[in-house]
């Protein structure tokens, strides 16, 4: 069953879908926070993963983040990775005060981006008692070094350069300065971003799995506020704490995983490999995610045990 919530993150009432397990039991559940990819929205991955998960018995939550989708936030389109880890803490408080959850079993899964955000969430905050990522970025690495790692440094350079231009032009009542996310066509999207480029176009700007709400853009403001943050500074303290990450064996984003993993100090931790699977792959394409979810189930299901 889904229920469409709010809960407050910073100030600012964010937009959630509650779902809940079809099974009569009266005892509380373990409960997992699912976050969404940068640009996506809890209606595409993030609330297809709940859903499922839901499916074999936990209550979950995907939510829109500040400044997205049905969230509260303006500038509209603000990517602020600070705020990002406040809202998963924040949608884990929301659970923790349902009489449906369990307190003590809750969980947080991010896909993509918020793959990279929920590791600093849970290094910060032991309400959460296993940690799981699907196709995990540091979208700051992103920016910086390319989903591939191999990016120019001139890119961010010039992005810094445009960001501090667009700063100026708001202080001049210009209006929020934004970017677009995202070309016109497939042939630009393959051209600009190879293979892994055309993928995301035809996720989100295709009837694969395109969203009225869906961030097509996002503030010149943001690319500042990411340059600096490094989702896996403090991995370390996720210690002793589980911890799952799940890779597209032909994802070109996978070296951050790998990089996370191993500066990840758990003697819980696994890397799982989906074979034949690319980054987007992971986000919808049943032959990928069913072996993800099984593969979660799993892993929550064996540490967010009963703790009475």
């Amino acid at each position: 069953m889904r229920t469409d919530v709010t809960f407050v993150s910073a100030g600012l009432k964010l937009a959630g879908h509650l779902y809940t397990p079809d099974d009569q039991a009266r005892d509380p559940h373990p409960a997992i926070v699912v976050g969404h990819p940068g640009s996506g929205v809890k209606e595409q991955a993030a609330g297809l993963y709940a859903q499922r998960l839901a499916a074999q018995g936990f209550v979950t939550l995907a939510f829109d983040a500040a400044y997205q989708g049905e969230s509260e936030g303006t500038p509209r389109g603000l990517e602020d990775p600070a705020h990002r880890v406040e809202d998963i803490k924040a949608a884990v408080s929301f659970l923790a005060t349902r009489d449906e959850v369990d307190p003590d079993r809750i969980g947080a899964l991010g896909i993509c981006a918020s793959g990279g955000y929920v590791l600093p969430a849970a290094a910060t905050d032991h309400r959460v008692k296993a940690i799981g990522t699907v196709s995990a970025v540091d979208i700051a690495r992103q920016f910086r070094l390319g989903a591939d790692g191999t990016q120019d440094p001139a890119v961010i350079q010039g992005m810094l350069a445009a960001a501090a231009a667009a700063r100026t032009a708001e202080a001049r009542g210009e209006g929020v300065q934004s970017f677009q996310l995202f070309p016109d066509t497939a042939e630009q999207a393959r051209a600009l971003g190879g293979q892994h480029g055309f993928e995301g176009f035809e996720y989100y700007r295709t009837d694969r799995a395109q969203h009225p709400r869906s961030a097509k853009f996002l503030t010149w403001s943001s690319v500042d506020h990411l340059a600096f943050f490094d989702a896996f500074r403090c991995v370390d303290l996720i210690a002793p704490r589980p911890l799952l990450m799940i890779a597209g064996r032909e994802a070109v984003t996978s070296w951050m995983s790998v990089e996370a993993f191993q500066n990840a100090h758990s003697p819980n931790k696994e890397l799982h490999w989906i074979d034949g699977a690319s980054h987007v792959d992971l986000y919808d394409k049943d032959e990928y995610v069913t072996p993800a979810i099984a593969k979660l189930t799993d892993f929550f299901g064996t540490h967010l045990t009963a703790t009475k």
